[in-house]
């Protein structure tokens, strides 16, 4: 009988879906059906962008070793948790709403229904009774009660965690705010408890918004006037939107954004308990950017104005020959002369079109303004010259540095490159990199007060200086800043926020989720609000606690809501908690649930996500935990990053400025251009189908092509695949061709999950005949036949090492060489004829995490009625690799002429009765004595005669 594929997989696919398979258990509840009190595992891939392109095969690879180990946790008697959903909020359904005028939900189900599909066909092991998509109100409802719950929390910094912003209210009802320590707003005006009782309440408020976890603020932000949103630093490359390359400004805009400075310091601590990748780890802790230094004031000659600076090198202070300002700094306008204003203003222009990403990576640009002001330095008294330039970053620090020229090497291009003075501060002083690491070393010179002082001690007496003298002060700093948290698009969550004196009012709980409107135009309005300003019923109403026409506002009882939307990772923050308890109506998730789920056990996806939707998750999760709701504070302990599957593009080489086409081999001979053309054109053995591709796109229709010896062969090249590069393998036709199994097992074995790896579909052929051979172990022609009897020592050898080797590759993620193992174990078993019952059924076992398809037909073929993911895992017995007997190579004068198979514990004596006995012995002596018989037990036997 042939091994059918596409029979077989369509088979249990619908079996699975069914009987819902791998359908977690619910935790342990009294008379619950459903209830386990197996242990727990949880499993999560990260949460898929429904996009409308699909998968491709390079998408899946994450999610098979996902899979394969949430398979091999169910055969180890785990309850696992599996679960799959849609972060189906984003940009990409409402660009192309848009262009089409069709509704983002339709499109974003429409995405959703492929990629489910998709999915299906590859045989995961999801339990879809748990799906969420941040788009259904149902899930979003808990992302606006989780807003709404980090309105009404402040950062307490003597308890070092969030409270509810009432403790706050009761502490300044009994003492004003002097001894508050909080997270909060620089600009903080102290008041006493009576002050604070006499302040009206929109005052109240407006303070209370400086402490809140969420809150209001004027942001410089990344502007995209063509999407017309705002977009964050990932979402831009090379100075234009990731996002059809439309230009990015830097504008100040009132935002809503997420106090997640009040956690930098957990976000650090916390990396040191969990297990992720050190590069991952790395790239956050660089994110976070904690620094240790001294907050200095230099006051603005001539005017009412100060400058702070963050520095972590104080002691440098007497080198500061001049101060840059970020050209959106808020003291720019007010201090430029006006002999300068027009050379300002143009610079500050053409800044605002740079994105801080680039201007971060651009170390070889030096520009920059002089304002026409200066300041004062503290210590000498001296004028120092204010300048702008676009190296400093509103967003970073305080916006302003301290240039010192003869201790930085960014300082100093800049001051060369313009003529600045460059004191030397450090004349006689070893200043290598060498010597500054050491700080008990480096000394500091001709600087006053600091002469001969080493550099720890440099540090305490500047900052000591400072303090006395009323002008700095020690601090911490951190380069993580506040994330913004407003968007201007339709599709995406709406805030559960309505204005009332201009003041942002929470809605009641009991009254979410606050649904997206119908709009008719998903651009933002003609005066430049966002798209929600296009709804006609987008307004709140007090007395009946619903949304209502917007004519009926009257600032009584109806008021505006909200207009702008959250941000993409608004829900992907938190939605691995809701997988707990996903059909939860009264909460985000129960107790019940999350004391026995607590967090996920491993968590598999990609490293770009690292400064993104995994600092967010972890934000959020340590605020959850704060405030009671969550039993944890980190939400993944392991975490692994998988590598990326690349295309092997097909290129074709155009002879410059004509129409024709030549061979690989001939590119040579003429100037040409490269040009890629969809990989299905192309053989495996890389000729190009050129009538294929004639009609593939008009500008071949006519084109000449020059061929060598008789083909045109096209130049490869590995690179990311995408539709972009007309590279991309589509899995759907992989599984029709060659079957899941064999995508599963291929996708494993092109190397370690953490590795880069280029696909070649021509490979996936040795798999495809590794499951026909497997096959073939239970099939005698049209006939399945297995035995009943005991299996042979070797049989079990190979069985016992096939276990160890498996399990050890699993648990170490090494999936690539259990695909190996797997093959040796086939062609050992199809050697020894090998079609024992009781080997064949565990070594389904071992393969079913990995091939799950092909396994269960086989499983139910032996005549088991559950399903093989059902079957514990086979116990490694160690008796079956220890070997009883020894094959001896026989020699007579050196020469081996037979081999013998003898137990190992028999000693010389005996072994030496049974060689001289056996007539191949006898047949080589003919009649002769041996002069001498040579026997080591365990290693050879020479006869010499």
């Amino acid at each position: 009988m042939q091994y059918n594929h596409q029979e077989i997989e369509k088979k249990w696919q619908e079996y699975w879906a069914k009987n819902q398979t791998f359908k977690a258990d619910n935790p342990v509840l009294s008379g619950v059906e459903g209830s386990s009190d197996k242990p727990k595992y949880y499993v999560l891939d990260m949460f898929p962008y429904p996009s409308g392109a699909g998968l491709h095969v390079g998408h899946p690879l994450g999610y098979i070793a996902s899979d394969i180990y949430a398979r091999y946790k169910r055969h180890k008697g785990f309850n696992v948790l599996h679960p799959q959903g849609y972060d189906s909020f984003g940009l990409p359904a409402e660009q192309y709403a848009i262009q089409t005028g069709q509704h983002p939900a339709i499109t974003t189900e429409t995405n959703i229904q492929t990629y489910r599909k998709q999915l299906d066909k590859i045989g995961f092991s999801f339990d879809w009774s748990r799906e969420v998509r941040t788009s259904n109100p149902e899930y979003y409802k808990w992302t606006q009660w989780i807003f709404i719950q980090l309105f009404n929390s402040w950062y307490n910094k003597d308890t070092d965690k969030a409270e509810d912003v009432s403790t706050l209210v009761a502490k300044f009802e009994a003492e004003g705010n002097t001894t508050v320590n909080a997270v909060c707003d620089e600009d903080i005006v102290t008041f006493t408890a009576d002050e604070w009782k006499g302040f009206s309440s929109t005052k109240q408020q407006e303070i209370l918004l400086q402490y809140r976890l969420t809150f209001l603020s004027d942001t410089e932000v990344n502007w995209c006037p063509a999407l017309g949103t705002v977009l964050a630093n990932d979402e831009i490359v090379n100075g234009v939107s990731e996002r059809g390359g439309h230009t990015v400004v830097r504008k100040k805009m009132t935002q809503w954004s997420m106090r997640i400075s009040a956690y930098a310091q957990r976000l650090l601590d916390g990396l040191n308990g969990i297990d992720w990748p050190q590069p991952l780890k790395d790239i956050q802790t660089n994110w976070i950017g904690r620094s240790q230094g001294a907050m200095v004031s230099f006051n603005v000659d001539g005017h009412d104005a100060k400058i702070d600076v963050f520095t972590t090198r104080p002691d440098t202070i007497y080198g500061v020959s001049f101060m840059t300002l970020a050209p959106e700094h808020e003291l720019v306008a007010k201090i430029t002369t006006a002999d300068q204003k027009e050379a300002v203003e143009a610079y500050v222009e053409a800044t605002a079109k740079r994105s801080e990403r680039d201007r971060m990576a651009d170390v070889k640009t030096i520009s920059g303004v002089f304002t026409g002001a200066y300041a004062i330095h503290p210590f000498s008294g001296k004028q120092v010259p204010i300048w702008i330039g676009d190296y400093v970053l509103a967003s970073y620090g305080t916006g302003a540095v301290m240039a010192v020229p003869c201790g930085d090497q960014r300082d100093y291009d800049f001051a060369k490159h313009f003529g600045l003075e460059i004191p030397n501060i450090f004349e006689g002083v070893d200043i290598s990199e060498e010597a500054f690491a050491d700080k008990e070393k480096t000394v500091i010179a001709n600087s006053d007060f600091l002469n001969g002082l080493s550099y720890k001690k440099a540090m305490k007496t500047v900052i000591y200086e400072m303090e006395q003298r009323g002008f700095g002060y020690g601090k911490i700093n951190y380069r993580l800043r506040d994330a913004v948290f407003s968007r201007q698009r339709y599709w995406g969550e709406p805030f559960p926020v309505y204005y009332k004196d201009g003041m942002p009012q929470m809605i009641a709980s009991e009254h979410l989720p606050i649904v997206l409107p119908e709009v008719e135009k998903y651009l933002p309005t003609e005066d430049g609000k966002p798209p929600l300003g296009n709804a006609d019923v987008w307004a709140w109403c007090t007395e009946t606690n619903s949304v209502v026409s917007n004519e009926k506002i009257n600032h009584t009882s109806v008021f505006p809501l909200e207009l702008n939307t959250m941000p993409g990772w608004a829900g992907s923050s938190w939605y691995f908690n809701r997988y707990m308890d996903a059909d939860n109506e009264g909460e985000f998730v129960s107790k019940e649930a999350v004391e026995y789920w607590k967090e996920v056990d491993l968590y598999i996806g990609g490293s770009e996500h690292a400064t993104g939707h995994l600092l967010y998750a972890r934000f959020w999760q340590k605020f959850l935990f704060d405030r009671g709701y969550l039993p944890v504070d980190e939400f993944v302990k392991k975490l692994i990053n998988q590598g990326m599957i690349l295309g092997t593009s097909a290129i074709v080489y155009r002879v410059s400025g004509t129409n024709k086409y030549v061979s690989l081999g001939l590119k040579d001979q003429y100037e040409t251009e490269e040009l890629r053309v969809d990989v299905k054109l192309i053989n495996s053995s890389d000729e190009l189908d050129i009538e294929s591709l004639k009609n593939w796109q008009p500008q071949f229709t006519d084109a000449e092509f020059e061929l060598e010896n008789g083909k045109y062969i096209v130049g490869r090249e590995v690179e990311k695949m995408s539709k972009r590069w007309f590279n991309v393998v589509n899995p759907d036709d992989i599984c029709a061709e060659y079957g899941a199994d064999s995508l599963r097992l291929f996708e494993m074995f092109l190397g370690p999950l953490e590795q880069f790896k280029p696909w070649k579909t021509s490979g996936i052929s040795g798999v495809y005949s590794f499951l026909k051979k497997l096959w073939k172990l239970f099939y005698n022609g049209e006939n399945f036949e297995v035995s009943e009897g005991e299996p042979s020592k070797d049989s079990l050898k190979t069985l016992h090492k096939t276990i160890k080797k498996v399990e050890e590759d699993i648990e170490n993620f090494s999936f690539n060489t259990s695909v190996s193992t797997f093959m040796i174990a086939v062609n050992e078993l199809t050697t020894q004829k090998c079609n024992n019952k009781s080997v064949l059924e565990q070594l389904l076992i071992l393969i079913s995490p990995y091939a799950p398809h092909i396994t269960e037909e086989l499983w139910s073929k032996l005549g088991n009625s559950d399903s093989i993911s059902t079957a514990p895992f086979p116990k490694f017995e160690e008796k079956y690799l220890v070997e009883s007997e020894k094959e001896y190579p026989v020699s007579f004068n050196g020469k081996m002429r037979f081999k013998l198979n003898l137990p190992l514990d028999m000693n010389k004596d005996e072994i030496e009765k049974v060689v001289m006995a056996h007539e191949k012995t006898q047949e080589q002596l003919q009649g002769r004595s041996p002069k001498k018989v040579i026997i080591v037990p365990g290693k050879i036997i020479n006869i010499v005669g």
